[in-house]
């Protein structure tokens, strides 16, 4: 092999897992620094009273933890050119979520990752992400 065509990862190539403690503060921090002002995020009764025991995470908070996991293994010139998910169980306060990844794909400086995040009520994420790493 030419120095320089090695690739970066292979196919089957496992992630280290990412343990994230599901605090209020970071489902609270993580709806208003995305926008996103439903009671169900913030408001622990009204949530109780729409059928949930407590507030739970949304989908942009989700999204970024997964954005982060991808880039703090790949590193600083990962891009993420492609992030595709898909929530499940909800992540409640008190709570841990662990992010594992598995490589599926390798095209020269891009990979695919499938990822799942777990949580003490099964998956509360399961998708893909495309990131670019230029050498």
């Amino acid at each position: 092999m030419k120095p320089g065509t090695e690739t970066f990862v292979k196919p089957g190539d496992e992630l280290p897992p990412l343990t994230i403690p599901i605090t209020r503060t970071l489902i609270v921090a993580g709806a208003v620094a995305s926008r996103d002002y439903q009671d169900v995020h913030h408001d622990a009764e009204l949530a109780r009273e729409k059928g949930s025991p407590d507030i739970f995470m949304n989908i942009l908070t989700t999204n970024g933890l997964v954005g982060r996991y991808i880039t703090d293994h790949f590193g600083p010139r990962a891009v993420l050119r492609r992030v595709a998910i898909r929530l499940g169980a909800p992540n409640h306060p008190g709570d841990t979520m662990v992010l594992t990844g598995t490589v599926t794909e390798v095209d020269g400086d891009t990979a695919h990752v499938r990822v799942v995040g777990a949580n003490g009520l099964g998956h509360h994420v399961t998708g893909s992400v495309t990131v670019e790493v230029p050498r």
